[in-house]
């Protein structure tokens, strides 16, 4: 995670949060679609929306798809950039560019290695209706909250004892070493079919090198639709709660709205 520059042109943050943390160095913008999310698929995308592929007997983690968010494209579901306060420049991240942030959020960098070797997080493809994020910076407090959806075929619950099993994961990249430590925290009261909330942090370096990337994520899920908001940062303040609150219930509404 440390010592790599952000891939859309941020210089001067040497650590973590590289897609994600654009402005909040001091450099370029976010690349991405300011205007509002696209209502259909791009013609390289699939028209209506996929329910994973289960085995034949489904096991007690399978996720069963019923509601309006089941059958709408990932595109039509994603949060508008609007809703963001003017404070944060949002922006819908292109397909392209979401497998990339993903390393952001989840604290391992791509194709390092990963210690416990199980808790290597999944990477999502650039299908745009498999995953979709918005990203709104925060340049004068160094931040980001982000708002990511994401299909899937297995349950909060599974979500829930991965994050309890790695609680403490060790990475290593280009022979750089990093910490990434998890705790579950109250989830907010919210009507979802579940709600889980994860305060995240990834350390590298040491001394006065030492870099600390801290993040605040609230899950919900929908069907098979798991919305995951993010507050992001490498200052030493508190969490924009308010609007992580905010994007994070408006983004379930317009899923569960379908």
């Amino acid at each position: 995670m440390l010592l790599r520059r952000t891939r859309l042109g941020v210089a001067g943050c040497l650590g973590a949060g590289a897609v994600l943390l654009t402005a909040a160095c001091g450099g370029s913008t976010v690349e991405g679609v300011p205007e509002a999310a696209r209502t259909s698929v791009p013609a390289t995308g699939s028209t209506t929306a996929s329910a994973p592929t289960t085995p034949s007997t489904p096991s007690s983690d399978s996720v069963t798809p019923t509601s309006p968010a089941a059958a709408s494209a990932l595109a039509a579901l994603t949060l508008d950039p609007s809703v963001f306060p003017s404070t944060y420049q949002a922006v819908v991240l292109p397909p392209q560019a979401v497998a990339q942030a993903a390393q952001d959020l989840d604290g391992v960098a791509a194709g390092a290695s990963v210690d416990p070797a199980g808790c290597k997080p999944d990477r999502p493809t650039a299908d745009p209706d498999a995953t979709s994020l918005v990203v709104g910076t925060d340049p004068v407090n160094r931040a980001t909250v982000s708002v990511e959806l994401a299909r899937v075929s297995d349950t909060l619950e599974s979500l829930r004892s991965r994050t309890e099993e790695c609680g403490t994961v060790r990475t290593t990249a280009g022979g750089v070493t990093a910490e990434v430590v998890s705790e579950l925290v109250p989830p907010p009261p919210l009507g979802a079919d579940d709600t889980l909330a994860v305060r995240r942090t990834v350390s590298s370096g040491g001394g006065a090198d030492e870099i600390t990337q801290s993040m605040l994520s609230l899950v919900g899920q929908i069907d098979d639709v798991r919305v995951t908001a993010t507050y992001m940062s490498f200052g030493a303040g508190e969490p924009d709660t308010a609007t992580l609150d905010l994007v994070f219930r408006e983004a379930v509404q317009k899923v569960k709205n379908g």
